[in-house]
């Protein structure tokens, strides 16, 4: 009895430790690195290159649960996780990825293949070849994030990805689209070379059974073609959705307006056409839709939710007016619909875009977090490349900082509304291509967070408004071919921008322009004067000063000759005296000579 009393006891004690091991109690129960773990992480350490010294902790002698990047069970002591990143920032700062220096292959050892408790597999910046047995591996792993390696092999239809988490982005994966279970949540292959359509990753009815969980997608800079896929009602629980930069064909198809959780949708930079469905109307929860550079069509949506913040339309060709709706859409911080064929004139009540009003934008984040069966919080920044200060840029993690309106390259008539000019925390507005007309009323002098404005290529007339030399952050102006005269203000900002900011204004004078404004307003052209101009001018004031001269003598002779006869006659008695004298000279030179 008293040994049944003690193997309860020593029974529970083991119990009460086993909980309390989080805590740091009963430290001396706690279960080191199992064995052939160790050995078998020893032998990886050996099979891969490691300049960068990311496995320089696997040292024989310590519990390998204590290494760097090994996470190990508390009560088993298996290996569940692998965290092996690598830095690529390079001492000398220059824009470019250096991976020469972190993990490499070319193939991973065989024993990461066997392992069976391994949850977590995380291999950053490296370099090795994926078999066909490593998706068959990464199948039983419940986070995979292999993103930024240089990882070569082929995907295809036949690879079941069963992680929660998959992360495959900015490798060399080539082949088509995996099939994606039930089980994935967050499914990352952008930035390879996957080809093919996207119904393999989608379509797959049997092994979904209408319960797919998958809340974040991105597929974007890849190879991939066809038309989008009708299987989106498969996909009710997706917040994210990016199919950018590919070459896919054909119209939205209405089923994505199944999509009642999605907050952001890419379809950019590819072939679709056709008018956007308005089964999308029952996306609420839309923040950003995105399908600038293709070729769709029709009228600009009025149903877009309120509390959108990213509206880009931009290189297609949506045609109509711009629908007054868009100024109840009071968070919006980005609105590009140029390069279209809009036309009509700008709505005047712009003014309601309070984001824009109060300069307010940074409050409207754009990031995505995902809370996962395993307890882990995943948060994704979306990102978005804008045309702002005459070049392409990618905003991602400061994008909710970013306020623009670009309506340009239009058809777009009429008098910029003075509402407009209230927006002050707008950062960058561009109107060019347009055929609007007017002046530009002082008050756009209010609008100090201006980084950026383009009016070029349109029909303003009038003086440039004092208030622009108010604009202490402008870093980028174009007020090129309107009809703008007078004077350009006096300001540090307006002189130090180059002539090409104003050409194609014929009327508009002063610095920085070669025309001399005039102090009763007319202007003169002043073209810079050499050496060689300069000499010339010279000499012809001199020629004239000696040719006035002798006029002036010659008359000033003729006319006492004319009027006194003594001195006439002297004047006529010394030529006669001089001649004499010339006479008698070349005679005696040349007796001399003979």
């Amino acid at each position: 009895m008293n040994a049944f009393s003690s193997q309860n006891a020593a029974i529970l004690a083991w119990l009460l430790c086993t909980l309390m091991l989080n805590t740091g109690t009963c430290n001396n129960f706690t279960i080191g690195c199992n064995q052939k773990d160790k050995l078998g992480l020893l032998n990886f350490k050996q099979r891969v290159i490691d300049l960068s010294r990311v496995l320089s902790s696997w040292n024989p002698d310590q519990d390998c649960c204590q290494w760097r990047g090994v996470n190990c069970d508390h009560i088993t002591g298996r290996v569940t996780g692998l965290n092996l990143p690598c830095s690529t920032t390079l001492a000398n700062y220059i824009d470019k990825e250096d991976k020469s220096h972190c993990l490499s292959g070319p193939n991973l050892p065989e024993w990461l293949y066997t392992q069976r408790y391994l949850k977590r597999l995380s291999i950053l910046n490296s370099s090795f070849v994926a078999k066909s047995k490593f998706w068959n591996f990464v199948s039983r792993v419940s986070e995979l994030d292999l993103e930024g390696n240089l990882m070569f092999g082929n995907l295809s239809n036949n690879v079941l990805l069963n992680s929660s988490f998959v992360n495959l982005s900015s490798n060399d994966l080539k082949g088509s689209l995996p099939r994606l279970s039930s089980n994935v949540a967050i499914f990352e292959a952008s930035n390879n070379s996957l080809s093919g359509t996207i119904s393999p990753l989608l379509c797959d009815h049997k092994m979904l059974n209408g319960k797919g969980s998958l809340i974040y997608l991105d597929i974007s800079r890849n190879h991939l073609s066809g038309e989008l896929t009708n299987c989106w009602k498969n996909w009710k629980s997706l917040i994210h959705v990016n199919l950018g930069s590919n070459s896919l064909t054909g119209k939205i198809p209405s089923s994505m307006g199944s999509l009642f959780s999605l907050a952001s949708l890419h379809l950019h930079e590819n072939n679709l056409y056709g008018t956007i469905p308005t089964s999308l109307q029952n996306c609420h929860s839309l923040l950003l839709f995105n399908v600038r550079e293709n070729n769709l069509s029709g009228n600009i949506p009025h149903w877009i939710p309120h509390d959108a913040r990213v509206l880009q339309l931009r290189s297609n060709n949506f045609s109509g007016n711009i629908p007054t709706q868009i100024c109840q859409i009071s968070s919006l911080i980005i609105l590009d619909i140029a390069d279209n064929i809009i036309s009509g004139q700008i709505p005047t009540c712009l003014h309601n875009i309070t984001s824009l009003v109060f300069n307010n934008a940074s409050e409207s984040s754009l990031y995505f977090s995902f809370a996962l069966s395993n307890s882990i919080t995943y948060v994704f920044e979306d990102g978005l490349e804008l045309v702002t200060k005459g070049r392409v840029s990618e905003y991602r993690n400061n994008l909710h900082f970013m306020t623009l309106i670009d309506m340009s390259s239009n058809n777009l008539f009429g008098t910029v509304p003075s509402q407009m000019f209230s927006l002050v925390g707008l950062c960058s507005l561009n109107l060019s291509h347009n055929k609007l007309m007017g002046k530009i009323p002082y008050e756009i002098g209010n609008m100090r967070s201006l980084e950026s404005l383009d009016l070029s290529a349109n029909q303003f007339w009038g003086e440039i408004p004092q208030g622009l030399a108010n604009l202490f952050f402008l870093g980028v102006l174009n007020l090129s071919f309107n009809n703008f005269s007078g004077k350009i203000p006096s300001g540090t900002q307006l002189q130090g921008f180059d002539a090409v900011s104003y050409i194609g204004n014929p009327d508009l004078c002063g610095l920085p322009l070669p025309k001399i404004c005039w102090q009763d307003g007319e202007h003169k052209d002043s073209k810079p004067i050499d050496e060689d101009e300069d000499k010339y001018e010279f000499l012809s004031w001199f020629y004239i000063g000696i040719e006035s001269g002798f006029v002036t003598g010659f008359l000033g002779v003729f006319c006492a000759l004319s009027f006194n006869r003594k001195w006439r006659h002297a004047y006529f008695r010394f030529l006669y005296n001089m001649r004499d004298r010339l006479y008698v000279m070349v005679l005696i030179k040349m007796n001399s000579s003979g």
